[in-house]
């Protein structure tokens, strides 16, 4: 438990043991706070990082895996050059809980600088969001949710990233503890990949820091996200709260590209780092233990905002827009005076610049001095490395299905007429449109599928090239209360059947996994089975996690905690972006078939839910033939003959394919579609396909699971048998329910 004996740091009494053992004496203030902020859940993944090593973290595309500030799998090539794509994943959940537009805006800025960092143009973010009820207008809960949508989108569009993907669930087990998850994308040549530590021969070297001037904002932040959140510590913690400065990092990020021209051109290896958890002691330190040095760093060459802070605030502090160069000396007044001189941060904000902090050292001790006076000095290994959490542990028990008594339920076209506009204005399937249309998904002109068009989102990655990248993500709540391991499981599965239906080879994975008190048995084991679930289903489709986060302790004082929420990101690779496969149904008469089979397992689905079925087996993935209904889907679309394909999600098979007519509706082809009862609101993954060459199809099916459910008619009515709705009515039920929350 935390050390009662002092309040301002969430280090417990085994802990504080150790560090005095270790130091021979106690430690400072400054080396108090260091510690805390280090051996905080959110840095040193205590709880869970014996756990995530079971994860596959190599594979074929993958250029570089965890372990420095982003991931980077393996595009393509043009030009004699290989491309990567830089990917980062993390939560920002405390911080917009607490003060919802500051806190999820410094979500973005932080993922942003993770992707910048490895030497990356940043060119996408996205934002899985999990929120409590919202229904009422004056509730905290809506007030949140509008909050962290609006930080999200000042901050991305002040910065020129388009917003091309993201999801949000809303679930009253949310109420106290939202999740804002956010991915940022960049792409580099392989060649020029900068390193998130200090290279080989930097004894002596230059640590500089660049960007805004430290202020108090912040300290204390990750310890802060790693304890629960009590409402009535809410105004104490949003001074952990980070604030963000989103014009100061647009001309950061351009002066950075900037000073890696002036490093390549002078063929010079640094270090580079984004300040985040823990500051500048936090980052300095990481960066020159994981290069096998130590580091000095002298706190009264910091530019900071107010005189007179405590070196513990300025060591620790997370004030936002930073970065930390290891630079060698004789190259270092050159690129401060990119930063100083040609882009003038000192005229961008108050104090703003670069300059020198310290130098790194062959000696592996963690120095800091401040006023004249050392006042720290630790071994730099054992204030980076932290200790394992021996937790206690619930093993999660196995579901199997039950042939027998699991028999999805048979409807008449009646009640399917009756309940498909209840499925598609449900909270968990309507339109996002009144959420994502405040992010600009088309700036920089690259974007190929915006937001909200498809389940995934296109970009052109490299100019001049046909190389293309598309970035999905997923992770159901209502599944992760009913079974974590298999809901994880289904988040890879949906993440990777998402980005397929674009036509692109899903390559690489990122995961977040939020969860409640580790310290309770119960929640500490289903962190463990969506671990499980996330390695056997990558395993399965052959693919690695390159990028992550953990965030613990999502629950209130009360203790109610958070659904189990694996959220996972795929990210696809594109040879050519006009052979994307496009959102939304094509041409009347085409054939529409669905790709997948049938599972008994309903729990947790829309259909479920609505019907009020209290069933706790999930849609069961069936991998052999996921692996073949992906393989069909791949030739199918070389052999061009795939107009259209929508993933089947959430509300199921209808629910696919009234969005593939929604989304033709949008660009102005007014078409509908005749199908049969077996097109259901089944949710086990799989793909909605229209295509114009039914024999061509059916042959290269071979031994996958294909239905053929109807076909594209000319006019906007959607005909289930012997009963018709019109589009037009249906598009409406599945658009209001949001725009009343976010008009």
């Amino acid at each position: 438990m935390v050390n009662d004996a002092r309040p301002d740091v969430a280090l417990r009494d085994d802990e504080l043991a150790l560090i005095a053992r270790r130091l021979g004496r106690e430690p400072t203030p400054v080396e108090l706070h260091a510690f805390d902020a280090q051996w905080s859940e959110h840095c040193s993944y205590k709880s869970s990082r014996h756990h995530l090593k079971k994860l596959p973290t190599s594979a074929a595309d993958v250029v570089l895996g965890p372990g420095e500030d982003s991931g980077i799998v393996h595009l393509g090539e043009y030009d004699g050059e290989r491309y990567g794509i830089v990917v980062a994943h993390e939560s920002h959940n405390h911080p917009s809980q607490v003060v919802p537009f500051e806190g999820a805006a410094t979500g973005i800025g932080g993922i942003v600088r993770d992707v910048l960092c490895m030497g990356a143009e940043v060119i996408a973010v996205a934002d899985p969001l999990r929120f409590g009820r919202v229904d009422n207008p004056d509730s905290h809960q809506r007030s949140v949710a509008v909050g962290v949508v609006d930080g999200i989108g000042a901050y991305g569009n002040a910065i020129g990233v388009p917003n091309i993907a993201g999801d949000v669930y809303f679930d009253e087990r949310f109420d106290d503890n939202c999740l804002v998850n956010v991915v940022a994308l960049g792409v580099v040549k392989e060649s020029e990949i900068v390193h998130s530590h200090a290279p080989p021969d930097a004894d002596g070297w230059d640590i500089v820091l660049v960007g805004k001037a430290t202020d108090p904002s912040g300290f204390g932040g990750a310890s802060f996200s790693s304890v629960t959140l009590d409402a009535a510590d809410a105004d104490a913690n949003k001074g952990a709260v980070q604030v963000p400065d989103p014009f100061l990092k647009n001309v950061l990020m351009r002066a950075t590209y900037r000073v890696f021209a002036l490093l390549r051109e002078r063929g010079v290896r640094a270090g580079f780092k984004d300040l985040g958890a823990g500051g500048i002691m936090g980052c300095s330190a990481e960066i020159a233990s994981s290069g096998g040095y130590g580091a000095d760093v002298n706190l009264d060459e910091v530019n900071v905002a107010l005189d007179g802070m405590a070196p513990e605030v300025i060591a620790v502090g997370e004030t936002q827009e930073r970065l930390l160069w290891v630079l060698p000396p004789d190259v270092t007044p050159a690129v401060l005076a990119t930063y100083n001189q040609e882009f003038s941060l000192p005229q961008i904000a108050y104090n703003a610049r670069a300059g020198v902090v310290g130098r790194v050292t062959a000696e592996k001790r963690y120095v800091l001095r401040h006023r004249g006076r050392i006042v720290m000095d630790v071994d730099i290994d054992f204030l980076t490395g932290s200790i394992k959490d021996e937790l206690p542990y619930e093993p999660m028990p196995e579901h199997t299905l039950r042939d027998a008594d699991l028999v999805y339920p048979a409807l008449s076209t009646d009640e399917i007429v009756e309940l498909f506009p209840k499925v598609l204005a449900h909270r968990d399937v309507c339109s996002r449109e009144p959420l994502y249309r405040r992010y600009d998904a088309v700036v920089r002109g690259r974007t190929v599928i915006p937001r909200g068009a498809s389940d995934a989102g296109v970009l052109a990655a490299v100019p001049g090239s046909l190389l293309g990248v598309a970035l999905a993500v997923a992770g159901n709540p209502r599944y992760g209360r009913l079974d974590p391991r298999r809901a994880a499981e289904l988040a890879v599965v949906d993440a990777v059947c998402k980005v397929a239906a674009t036509g692109a080879r899903p390559v690489g994975l990122t995961d977040c996994l939020n969860f409640g008190n580790p310290r309770k048995a119960e929640q500490y084991g289903q962190m463990i089975a969506a671990i499980e679930g996330l390695d056997r289903s990558a395993r399965e489709l052959g693919l690695a996690f390159v990028s992550g986060n953990v965030s613990l302790y999502n629950e209130s004082k009360s203790g109610s905690a958070i659904p189990a929420s694996p959220i996972v990101a795929c990210i696809g690779a594109i040879e050519d972006v006009g052979r994307t496969i496009t959102p939304g149904l094509k041409r009347a008469g085409n054939a529409l078939f669905v790709l997948g089979n049938f599972s008994p397992g309903f729990g947790g689905t829309v259909f479920a839910e609505i019907l009020g079925t209290d069933d706790d087996f999930l849609p069961l993935v069936e991998y052999e033939r996921l692996r073949m209904e992906l393989e069909l889907l791949r030739a199918a679309h070389a052999a061009r003959i795939v107009a259209s394909c929508t993933f089947v999600a959430d509300g199921g098979t209808l629910t696919a394919l009234a969005r593939a007519a929604f989304a033709a509706r949008r660009v102005g082809r007014d078409l509908g579609v005749e199908v049969s009862g077996e097109a259901l609101f089944d949710e086990t993954p799989g793909f909605v396909v229209e295509t114009n060459d039914v024999a061509r199809f059916t042959e290269l099916a071979g031994d996958a699971t294909v239905r053929r459910v109807g076909s594209v008619s000319k006019t906007a009515h959607f005909a289930i048998d012997d009963e018709t709705l019109h589009v037009a009515d249906l598009y409406a039920a599945w658009s209001k329910p949001l725009a009343e929350i976010y008009p």
